[in-house]
């Protein structure tokens, strides 16, 4: 069960990544780019918001230990990893660099660091497209009892609920890509999408194999906690969508400054409080408490592999896909306490009407027996007894 102290030692760890970040910031470049590192974590939260939905439908499946393994190790492989070393080998890879020359370039000459970047974009917007069209699909082709939107759930299941359908999706949307792209970017975006593919099939075989009650895509089976290689299986599961969301975050990052070191520690600050505001859903119960809000999770993660995909053929604002993710994960949000009011209103009016209908059976029934124990033990209209005569 949540308890409220648990708040502070959850932000605990997110509050020291923040100062010694901060403290990071002001070693590199002095006030101005301590302030830089604060805008930076701020864009961070702003833009990940909806993630830290998303990564509660899956963590609320691990236990307490793998849910501090995600706080503390998951938040040092999310600034270090993903968002300083994966587009270093991003970089490295596209321009055929060695690591050690793309270090070098993201220091010495950022701009064109930057540049490199931008130009691996629509291969990493195909890898990132194409795993979360993979989740939203293995989420919405699961009957379930509670539907967001039915008029297109009900009929979902029916549509993509078919042995191989996904993998048709996936591999149709390759071939339409693969003709249609730039030449130039034929080859990184095919790839792209076959990575992403073989991606997601890898960790759901795994996760069928590990954990036999909790899949990698948090919802087409009853929620479960998981331990052992299962909780472990989940936590790779969740670097990676972590890798594929902080794509946006390093691009967005650019956009303020084009210091890598900057980028990274202020990166770092919104990812330890994103992974704690995760954690803290996950103990407050907050999926539990709002319907619909796991739902609008996976509408956010379909629409944001949608605007990803679209970034093969054209460039997609960062504002649009974090405002998009947003607006949806309010709307679940909204109408899970519009619907909760709802039947707490149908509760009171059922309660209402119960009592006056015991009444009425108590007048009809209950009246004659109440008579009948009166008459039984001596009431007002009997003759009382006499007490016992000593002898």
């Amino acid at each position: 069960m949540y308890r409220g102290g648990d708040g502070m030692r959850i932000f605990g760890f997110a509050n020291l990544v923040a100062v010694a970040a901060l403290a990071g910031g002001f070693l590199v470049g002095g006030l101005q780019s301590l302030i830089v590192v604060a805008l930076l974590g701020v864009l961070e939260i702003a833009v990940s918001f909806d993630n830290a939905i998303v990564n509660a439908t899956v963590l609320a499946r691990m236990d307490r230990y793998w849910q501090r393994m995600f706080m503390t190790v998951g938040v040092v492989i999310a600034a270090i990893g993903m968002r300083l070393l994966l587009p270093l080998i991003i970089v490295s890879i596209g321009a055929h660099l060695t690591p050690w020359r793309a270090v070098d370039l993201a220091y010495e000459n950022p701009d064109r660091y930057h540049a490199l970047l931008l130009s691996a974009q629509p291969g990493i917007a195909a890898f990132g497209g194409l795993f979360l069209l993979m989740i939203a699909i293995a989420f919405f082709r699961e009957e379930r009892d509670v539907h967001w939107w039915p008029a297109v759930e009900k009929r979902l299941p029916r549509l993509l609920g078919r042995k191989g359908v996904p993998q048709l999706i996936a591999l149709l949307f390759t071939a339409i890509a693969g003709v249609t792209v730039p030449t130039v970017l034929r080859d990184r975006v095919v790839f792209g999408c076959l990575l992403g593919l073989i991606c997601y099939q890898g960790i759901h075989l795994l996760s069928d194999q590990v954990a036999d009650r909790a899949d990698a895509d948090g919802g087409s089976r009853p929620r479960a906690t998981v331990q052992g290689r299962g909780a472990m299986l989940l936590f790779v599961y969740l670097e990676l969508l972590d890798a594929t969301f902080s794509m946006d975050s390093v691009m967005g990052g650019f956009s303020v400054t084009v210091d890598i070191a900057l980028i990274t520690l202020g990166l770092a600050i919104g990812a330890g409080y994103i992974r704690a505001l995760t954690v803290y859903v996950v103990r407050k119960g907050t999926l539990e408490q709002y319907r619909y809000l796991e739902h609008g999770a996976y509408y956010s993660i379909a629409l944001l592999s949608v605007l990803l995909l679209w970034e093969v053929w054209r460039d997609v604002p960062d504002w649009l896909t974090a405002c998009a993710g947003a607006i949806v994960i309010t709307a679940a949000w909204a109408t899970s306490v519009w619907a909760a009011k709802r039947q707490q209103r149908e509760e009171e009016r059922l309660a209402a009407e119960t009592p006056g209908e015991q009444a009425t059976i108590q007048q009809f029934i209950g009246a004659p027996n109440a008579q009948a124990e009166r008459d039984a033990d001596g009431g007002p209209d009997s003759m009382p007894k006499r007490p016992p005569v000593a002898s």
